[in-house]
């Protein structure tokens, strides 16, 4: 893809538009979100991450004729055997209530008597062309989680991660400086070496 060219964000969540688009501000492209050309969210049937991402954006490339860009993310908890990994934000059900999914992750840890707090964030980006191939590009970080939630900065389940060698969470944690070390950064890294050519 050159720069200036037109890209559709294959995402209807606020927050996760917000930091994609920060992310991709040097490349001068064109952003229109799937929400702004009124495209359907599809189902997300996958049983990966990367499953989802391809899914996402190849509905959203094939319905708009763009080249789309897919983030499928989301918090895995060691005790949780990795929950909720690809359900994150279905934890937070239809109205997107992320304190009661933070809630929920707490209630499961102690349900188990956890004391192993440790998770990551995982983010698989996929870029689709228009009835054409997908590639994806992979980020993870790793750390830990913290109760009660700390911070208004972040979206999702920010408030309750600590990322290993911090000792802030994402939500308290600036934008500006998440953006140059989280997990969609780590994939968005990757992303940028393959539009580059690297």
């Amino acid at each position: 893809m050159k720069r200036g060219a037109s890209l559709v964000i294959a995402s209807h969540n606020p927050g996760k538009l917000r930091e994609i688009e920060e992310l991709l501000a040097p490349f001068d492209f064109e952003l229109k979100s799937a929400g702004e050309l009124g495209l359907a969210e599809p189902e997300e049937t996958g049983a990966t991450f990367a499953q989802n991402a391809i899914l996402k954006a190849r509905a959203a490339a094939d319905a708009s004729g763009l080249p789309a860009l897919a983030d499928d993310s989301g918090l895995a908890v060691a005790a949780l055997g990795g929950a909720p990994g690809i359900y994150s934000a279905r934890w937070a059900g239809a109205n997107k209530d992320f304190a009661a999914a933070m809630a929920r992750v707490e209630r499961e840890l102690n349900d188990k008597g956890a004391t192993d707090f440790s998770a990551k964030f995982v983010s698989v980006l996929a870029l689709a062309e228009p009835k054409g191939s997908a590639e994806i590009f992979e980020g993870e970080v790793h750390g830990h989680l913290v109760f009660p939630p700390r911070g208004d900065k972040g979206f999702g389940y920010d408030p309750i991660f600590v990322m290993d060698g911090t000792d802030k969470t994402f939500g308290e944690t600036e934008p500006s400086y998440k953006h140059s070390i989280s997990h969609r950064a780590r994939a968005f890294a990757k992303f940028v070496k393959a539009l580059e050519g690297v």
